[in-house]
């Protein structure tokens, strides 16, 4: 049991340390804010930080191939813009508003599979042109930020399982006992980790998602091998749609509105790449995991809830901000290349 747990912690790294830099920084975020260690400082929190675990999943999978997806921003911005228009109604028409919005990001990620696979085109020239397109289409969708989202539905989704089950009637005098030990959870951390459970899991146990890491690996080796290489692109990059529709579907429910900007676009694009190599996935492709994403996610969002706290007489220039991220960026690309100085053979590299 021991040597097994030397050996993943040797293996993964990355993960480790980007889970071990998340709780020692919340830890310390909250010991520093005046409300620390609250219900309502976890639900604000939470809701920041899950629109960009969502895209910082959906950047993952492509780069576990050995590519990039520069769309992930741009197609999450106009499943917002659909759900800002959709999510609205009874709850029939809401449940179909939901299912085109996520639906939306799932066919943009198809055409990327597509165009990459049959177009032979390198993925981060593929991605950047359907990104546009995207953002046009967001465009004519959405001309001006507004929307018009369910109210009940953006109070529930927000807020606590309390919250949730009050809106619903889940919680009345005779029934809210069962409540109790869960009532403070932030639903949208049930909502991320309820997706990754259906979603992420089956996908990394499957054939398709194996077949994602080793040709992240060796795609030469993986081909010889007779792994269904073409199914697992167009896999990889489907599921980076599907992943950033549902950030973009959050991201209306949370703000009620839709909005068809670039610059929000551009950079929830380089904050999920920060957030996979936070992570401990490698760029190089075939390392790495989801849910190490997720946790570089939070990671950068605490380093920007830094900068809204005072302590005592001290405050931290907002300016000061990019350049923190960028430094725990270059630091955590530097931890990872480390394996490299170590290699005497440069064929070792590519192994």
């Amino acid at each position: 049991m021991i040597e097994r747990f030397k050996y993943s912690l040797r293996q993964n790294r990355g993960f480790y340390g980007a889970l071990l830099g998340l709780i020692v920084l919340y830890l310390l975020y909250n010991s520093l804010h005046p409300r620390g260690f609250s219900t309502a400082v976890l639900i604000q929190n939470a809701n920041e930080a899950v629109v960009l675990a969502f895209v910082a999943v959906a950047q993952t999978i492509p780069v576990l191939i050995g590519g990039l997806d520069l769309s992930v921003g741009a197609v999450m911005t106009l499943a917002s813009c659909i759900a800002s228009v959709l999510v609205t109604g009874s709850p029939a028409e809401m449940t179909l508003g939901i299912i085109l919005s996520v639906l939306a990001g799932t066919m943009f990620g198809l055409l990327n599979g597509l165009v990459v696979v049959y177009g032979r085109i390198q993925p981060i020239i593929a991605t950047l042109a359907t990104g546009a397109i995207a953002i046009g289409l967001a465009l004519f969708v959405r001309p001006q930020p507004g929307g018009d989202i369910d109210g009940d539905l953006n109070w529930a989704i927000t807020n606590a399982v309390f919250d949730f089950a009050e809106t619903y009637g889940f919680a009345d005098d005779g029934n809210a006992a069962w409540l109790q030990p869960i009532a403070w959870i932030p639903v949208p951390l049930i909502i991320l980790t309820a997706v990754m459970l259906l979603v992420w899991v089956p996908y990394r146990r499957s054939v398709t998602g194996r077949t994602a890491y080793a040709i992240g690996s060796a795609e030469g080796a993986a081909y010889m091998s007779g792994l269904p290489i073409a199914r697992a692109k167009i896999m990889a990059f489907t599921l980076a749609g599907f992943f950033a529709g549902c950030a973009g579907l959050y991201l209306a429910i949370q703000t009620s509105s839709g909005n068809a900007d670039v610059v929000q676009a551009g950079e929830y694009t380089l904050k999920s790449i920060a957030a996979v190599v936070i992570g401990g996935t490698s760029l190089l492709g075939g390392v790495g995991t989801a849910v190490g994403s997720i946790f570089g996610a939070f990671i950068i969002r605490i380093i920007e809830f830094f900068f809204r706290i005072n302590i005592g007489s001290f405050s931290i220039d907002p300016l000061l901000q990019t350049l923190f991220q960028g430094v725990v960026l270059l630091v955590a690309v530097s931890l990872g290349s480390l394996r490299l100085t170590r290699i005497k053979n440069r064929l070792d590299v590519f192994r």
